[in-house]
């Protein structure tokens, strides 16, 4: 069974009912007509009507000083228009630079000047403390980012799936491609899914799911910068911040990243 990530329009090799889809526009297109019935030798002759890409955003952040972002792969496919923002304001037009499918990511130029950037921790620990950060539903939330707590649940994923964490941190639609940080503010993973609540309580008669999310380890991460050439902080941080100060941190690094 596939499942999207985020309404991912990538599928991707997990159940049915984990989903985190980048955050779709607030207002939805007018429904079409009804196709009227047409002949079978003219439906031949009739290419179908090409489907319009519908806008969506998500979040992504600053791996190098010179503006090379990192997001899920699913937060920028199909987009005719990439647009990045910081937490500072400044806007920017930006371009897939690599592309993993398979482990979803994908590496933005984004043009900015990035004041911050992520120092990747490539270990974790089962139940440590984490911290996400996003841009999530930003027609009905916040649009100055959102910042969460957890833990991490589990150290693989769906179906023992080694290239993900589990963890307890509340995200929404939107939180695709956002940090993961730890107490010192070292980058753990990357926000990338979380179980569809209405899916499994149908598939198991009733139970409900909370807070059960996933992010890509940032192993797999620093592998898909390696293989691209992409020079990386590492996070050597020890001592425990203050949540605000966590909060400060992951947000300086944080863009908002539409599609179009």
């Amino acid at each position: 069974t596939q499942y999207r990530a985020l309404n991912s329009p990538a599928p991707v090799s997990l159940p049915a009912w984990a989903s985190l889809p980048a955050s779709p526009p607030a207002v939805q297109p007018t429904p079409s007509p009804p196709a009227p019935v047409v002949s079978k030798a003219t439906e031949e002759q009739t290419a179908p009507p090409k489907q319009q890409h519908e806008g969506s955003s998500g979040t992504g952040f600053f791996v190098t000083a010179e503006g090379a972002v990192l997001t899920n792969a699913h937060v920028v496919e199909n987009c005719s228009v990439i647009r990045t923002t910081t937490s500072q304001g400044a806007t920017a037009a930006a371009k897939v630079i690599a592309r993993d499918v398979l482990n979803d990511l994908a590496l933005l130029g984004a043009g900015l000047v990035a004041n911050r950037v992520a120092a990747f921790r490539t270990t974790v620990r089962l139940g440590e403390a984490v911290e996400a950060f996003g841009y999530p539903l930003t027609d009905v939330l916040s649009k100055s980012g959102n910042f969460t707590l957890g833990n991490v649940s589990a150290l693989v994923g769906i179906g023992e799936d080694s290239r993900y964490l589990q963890i307890s941190a509340p995200v929404q639609p939107g939180n695709s491609g956002g940090p993961l940080l730890d107490q010192s503010g070292n980058l753990v993973g990357v926000v990338s899914a979380k179980l569809n609540a209405l899916k499994l309580m149908l598939a198991t008669n009733g139970d409900i799911p909370q807070n059960v999310n996933f992010a890509i380890k940032a192993s797999i991460v620093t592998n898909f910068l390696d293989t691209n050439g992409v020079s990386y902080s590492t996070g050597g941080a020890t001592q425990s911040m203050q949540p605000a100060d966590l909060a400060d941190q992951a947000k300086a690094i944080s863009v908002f990243i539409e599609c179009e």
